[in-house]
């Protein structure tokens, strides 16, 4: 009988090598390639997203501005209405400035009707104040061009050049919005006065 050669250690070992080497994968696998339509979709978020911000920043405008004007409307609602009826006041007033001092205090039906004037005036003031309206009376003050109109000019006044010195017609303001401004005589710098703004530093 003849007996088959058995495989020696350095054959098995051989054999076993070659098989593990068979069995590994030549590379590892590389990181897999993004997906193209990830791009566009971010693109489309990121868009949507500034719309979104656009959006609610314009209704927070729309908003502050509808609060604004609702605030507006109710403050200044008589404004036309103030407007027109202020020049009653005035003809109050000038029909006392048109009665002598001497008559206002003679006993007498004329001081009953000056006292009657005199109330009117004074509850018609009222009630223009509980809405706002006040009155301007700005003799003494330095002139304002935002709530005086200059008629003329006053020389040798005694005041400083821009005091108004003379009310020819009170104005009107409801809150802080002018009704009327208020027609005014303005004292008017003297020589000396101009004189004196000359720059002699030269």
């Amino acid at each position: 009988m003849v007996e088959t050669p058995k495989p020696s250690n350095d054959d098995m070992a051989g054999a076993a090598s070659g098989a593990d080497a068979t069995a590994a994968p030549d590379a590892a696998p590389g990181p897999e390639a993004s997906d193209p339509r990830i791009a566009p979709l971010e693109a489309e978020i990121a868009k949507l997203k500034d719309q979104l911000l656009r959006t609610l920043a314009d209704s927070e405008n729309l908003r502050r501005r509808t609060e604004r004007e609702r605030e507006d409307t109710s403050k200044y609602a008589v404004a036309k209405f103030a407007g027109d009826v202020v020049s009653v006041a005035d003809n109050l007033r000038r029909a006392l400035d048109s009665i002598p001092t001497e008559a206002k205090s003679a006993e007498g039906p004329l001081k009953t009707l000056v006292a009657g004037i005199e109330l009117t005036e004074r509850e018609f003031l009222a009630a223009l104040a509980k809405h706002a309206v006040q009155k301007i009376d700005p003799k003494g003050e330095k002139f304002d061009h935002n709530r005086h109109q200059a008629m003329f000019e006053v020389e040798n006044s005694g005041q400083p050049a821009g005091t108004v010195v003379q009310v020819l017609q009170p104005g009107y303001v409801i809150h802080d919005r002018l009704l009327r401004p208020a027609l005014v005589g303005v004292a008017k710098g003297s020589a000396e006065q101009a004189s004196a703004k000359i720059d002699t530093t030269a």
